[in-house]
């Protein structure tokens, strides 16, 4: 920043530090342009506002309720400016604390808050953050197909359109369906219309399986290229620790969600048989979640996101805490994420100094329009942009065009009709 810049911001501060910025109103909005989104804006007596993401896929509504019944009404009033004293207010005055509703409307909250600062004080929220770590955000694309060789050909694709880093997931033999693969190449959305659907599950042909996709990719596209992979919270730790064992040849960028993670303590056993890196988090939110996997170094990538996570006041400390133990970051970034939270998703990313990378599924272009944002793709990175505040917007007008559609993600059955984890 140079000195006429840094002028006009202290100056810009000192004008708003002038005035007693109040909270005066707060909507909450429930769109569908392709899938469910809900956005929290919050407007000041400056004329200033703000937007937060507040989508829990599969749960809109309920979070949207919490916002309008129960948050809304206790920020009229409040100074937007003490987004730490805000945050922690909704967090420890709740007494109900955590739980993915109240987490996801505390995180629109302050994504919300943060969005005005940046505004107020016309400068990028990664400014008000500590700046920029590095000059852009390695993401990652999801390639899928219904077999390895169609999933090769989509590995292709990604690559390019200059993603240095993609996700692979196959169709298996002997499965109907498989978690990862889409209906379509581009916009995968598990969530469906009408009431949950059943997916069929066998470990023991997942664990075949996936070391021969990975084998037949590396024979294709050589070893620079970083491929990821997610298991969807499907296996045991020890069945997990066999995976990672057999992956180790094909050296995967990260194993993601191997194990259900509410025993953080069974990552203990895959830690003890492989060295393929452990990714897992984006259904955690809050540090408690987190604390021993982080602390034990059980894994090496920490997969929160800033929606689900109680929002960036939160996630800054969490990655301070995990920068101490050698744990990077990985943001979950799936389309159920609007582009509110990617853009608070990247403000985070190039501000911290443990980043690892970013997952980025690109959005409809219906959803891009009602979101219109300023980060930008390019050679395997985004960027958040450089507009004040968060860099996105939201057009009501053309969101009341698309009403809000009951969805579910599926659930998952083993082959004999046991319930198990989706």
């Amino acid at each position: 920043m140079g000195a006429p810049d840094l002028k006009l911001w202290l100056h810009s501060w000192s004008c708003f530090e002038e005035i007693s910025v109040k909270i005066t109103d707060a909507e909450v909005f429930v769109t569908c342009p392709g899938r469910n989104f809900v956005t929290l804006k919050i407007s000041t007596d400056e004329g200033v506002y703000g937007l937060g993401d507040a989508t829990l896929n599969g749960r809109e509504l309920a979070v949207a309720s919490y916002l309008s019944d129960h948050l809304i009404p206790c920020l009229i009033g409040r100074d937007p400016f003490q987004t730490e004293d805000v945050w922690q207010y909704l967090y420890r005055g709740a007494y109900w604390r955590r739980g993915p509703v109240t987490m996801t409307a505390i995180a629109a909250v302050d994504m919300a808050l943060w969005d005005i600062k940046g505004k107020a004080l016309k400068t990028p929220v990664y400014n008000l953050l500590g700046g920029q770590s590095r000059t852009g955000v390695m993401v990652y694309g999801h390639a899928n197909g219904r077999d390895i060789e169609e999933t090769a050909e989509e590995v292709a694709k990604y690559q390019e359109l200059g993603y240095l880093a993609i996700r692979a997931q196959s169709g298996i033999p002997g499965l109907p369906s498989t978690y990862g693969v889409a209906k379509d190449k581009l916009y995968y959305e598990p969530a469906e219309k009408g009431l949950p659907p059943e997916n069929a599950w066998s470990t023991e042909k997942y664990l075949l399986h996936v070391p021969k996709l990975f084998e037949a990719l590396r024979l294709k596209f050589g070893d620079d290229l970083h491929l990821l992979h997610d298991v969807h919270h499907r296996l045991t730790p020890i069945e997990a620790a066999r995976l990672g064992k057999s992956l180790e040849p094909y050296h995967l960028f990260w194993l993601e969600d191997a194990v259900t993670a509410e025993l953080q303590e069974g990552f203990r056993i895959i830690r003890q048989h492989t060295t393929t890196p452990l990714a897992v988090g984006e259904v955690f939110n809050s540090i408690w979640d987190a604390h021993i996997l982080i602390q034990e170094q059980l894994i090496d990538y920490l997969r929160m996101t800033v929606v689900h996570g109680g929002g960036l006041t939160h996630l800054k400390k969490i990655a301070a805490l995990a920068e101490i133990y050698h744990v990077r970051t990985g943001c979950h970034g799936a389309t159920d994420l609007s582009p509110v939270a990617m853009a608070a998703a990247l403000h985070f990313d190039i501000s911290v100094n443990n980043f690892g990378i970013q997952e980025y599924m690109r959005h409809t272009k219906e959803t891009d329009e009602v979101f219109p944002h300023s980060y930008s793709f390019k050679g395997g990175y985004l960027h958040p942009g450089d507009a004040p505040g968060l860099g996105v917007d939201y057009d009501e007008k053309l969101a009341d065009k698309f009403p809000y559609e009951r969805a579910y993600l599926p659930v998952n059955r083993k082959l004999d009709g046991t319930m198990f984890n989706w």
